[in-house]
């Protein structure tokens, strides 16, 4: 048995679990702090992209309620030398209850699994609610939950351009450390977005999942990452951007995995508008009752839609003409702005010219989307040069 533990001061907690903390915001590269907390107290931006990032600056976000931190790419292993990840944080559940923070993001850096593991073990005693991270590389495995250790209650939990090191198992190590109750998930730019289906529990009351800005997710890698009958309360689910070629054959991914929404959104999608003749007809769940078949590059109705919507929007695409009745479902809240028939003087586009039958007005959200999605990925590419 080695010597007893020292007993903390209330002010050696806060900084012992601030350093837990820290390794886990965004602004101007002429701002001189790198941390910025408004006057009302409620956010607090950090963003440590000097060489010699000077950590204690993140002390000014103690009493805010949303906080974002951007490690400017920097691996946050040293910090592993610097406080004990493994320490039970029962000892710092009284200071991490007064924290207002309820609003998290974490981006830009390395960060050791042990080290996650002890952020999340101390959050979990947190009024935290919403977790975001983005453009990390968490590297090594997470350890299990132990038996006396309490699970992050989140009701919202968005993951972009993050890579494990377990590969396709990552999301059932990370589940293990949140309780049952995420009622929102968001997983874009994912290394894996197929999971170990095997391993996953289910999510009781997740009822948002949102795995858009995953181009290379295909109907086939859909079948795989919604995990059947994983998520028995989904009501909305949304597919933007992630490589779906057909109305038909989401139906016949959804049908697969077990899953019934109320709300799909497959807008920025380059959608066909028939599907294979060779694959069979699906019948859509009745539960659906929103459709958003925006920004696809339709030319005509899709075949196979459902017989009866509360609302469908096939806004933005290249209808040159207007729907037929028999061509669209019995549907309350029908949106076709931005198609060329509703724009007088638009042509129909020629072959081998540089009119793609887009209106103008939806070109430039569309290039707006793009540009904002490259600052992304430019962002995430600068901080971990």
């Amino acid at each position: 048995m080695g010597p007893p533990r020292p007993v903390l001061s209330p002010q050696e907690r806060a900084s012992s679990l601030l350093l837990l903390l820290l390794p886990l915001v965004h602004v101007s590269a002429t701002t001189p702090e790198p941390c910025e907390l408004d006057d009302e107290d409620f956010r607090c931006v950090c963003n440590f992209s000097e060489p010699q990032p000077d950590w204690s600056e993140a002390f000014q976000c103690v009493s805010a309620v949303e906080v974002e931190i951007r490690v400017g790419g920097f691996s946050l292993e040293p910090f592993l030398t610097r406080v004990d990840a493994d320490a039970d944080p029962r000892q710092y559940a009284d200071t991490v209850k007064a924290l207002r923070v309820r609003r998290l993001t974490v981006g830009a850096a390395q960060v050791p699994a042990q080290l996650l593991v002890g952020a999340l073990r101390v959050l979990a005693y947190s009024r935290l609610q919403e977790l975001t991270l983005e453009d990390l590389e968490i590297t090594g495995t997470m350890p299990p939950l132990p038996v006396e250790a309490t699970g992050l209650a989140l009701s919202s939990l968005r993951l972009r351009n993050v890579s494990w090191a377990t590969g396709r198992s990552w999301l059932a190590e990370l589940q293990q450390w949140l309780k049952p109750g995420l009622k929102v998930l968001g997983i874009a730019q994912a290394h894996s977005p197929a999971f170990s289906c095997e391993q996953v529990r289910a999510f009781p009351a997740l009822t948002s999942l949102d795995l858009s800005d995953n181009p290379g997710l295909g109907e086939r890698g859909l079948i795989a990452a919604l995990c059947p009958h994983k998520f028995p309360a989904l009501q909305n689910l949304a597919l933007r951007n992630t490589g779906m070629e057909t109305p038909t054959g989401v139906c016949a991914a959804l049908a697969a995995a077990g899953v019934q929404p109320h709300s799909l959104d497959l807008s920025h999608n380059s959608l066909r508008a028939t599907a294979n003749p060779s694959a069979p007809r699906c019948m859509w769940s009745s539960a659906l009752n929103s459709l958003n078949l925006s920004f696809a590059g339709l030319e005509q109705v899709p075949k196979g839609l459902p017989a009866k919507l509360r609302v469908l929007d096939l806004s933005c695409n290249r209808l040159y003409r207007a729907p037929r009745p028999d061509e669209l479902p019995e549907v309350d809240n029908l949106t076709l702005d931005g198609n060329p028939f509703l724009v007088p003087g638009t042509a129909l586009p020629q072959e081998g010219s540089m009119n793609s039958g887009v209106v103008p007005a939806c070109a430039r959200s569309t290039l707006s989307v793009g540009v904002s999605g490259t600052l992304v990925l430019l962002q995430g590419a600068r901080g971990f040069a």
